[in-house]
């Protein structure tokens, strides 16, 4: 199995994984955490699987999920809303060792639905359509 394959499949079982709590409506402390480190593990997939498909499709190399990010908009391998969304998905992903902080974790957690989307639109985006 080729290195790009290998980062999509990860990615998309990284996110399956992610979507199964990331919609919980009232989670319990042990729900929320666990979906927290899902989050954490899918966000570096993903980044990762993109990073990957613009050095092997376009011919870009990007170091960073910041900068990842901005080549896949300018790519067009993702639209300007989602890579927004997506910088903020980024940032998120850099409190995650904050989320002892009971207020924060709250507040990661209820932005996890929208997440859940921009990741699947982007991994959507990114993986080889078959005829």
């Amino acid at each position: 199995m080729d290195r790009l394959t290998w980062r999509l499949q990860q990615a998309g079982r990284a996110l399956a994984s992610f979507k199964e709590l990331a919609g919980i409506a009232a989670p319990s402390v042990i729900e929320r955490d666990a979906a927290i480190e899902r989050f954490e593990y899918t966000a570096e997939a993903c980044w990762k699987a993109a990073q990957r498909v613009l050095l092997e499709r376009c011919g870009v190399e990007a170091a960073g999920p910041k900068a990842v990010i901005r080549a896949a908009a300018q790519n067009r391998l993702v639209a300007e809303a989602d890579a927004r969304s997506a910088m903020g998905l980024i940032d998120d992903r850099k409190l995650t060792s904050h989320t002892y902080n009971e207020a924060l974790a709250f507040a990661l957690f209820s932005r996890f639905p929208v997440y859940a989307g921009v990741l699947e639109r982007l991994l959507n985006a990114i993986e080889p359509q078959t005829d």
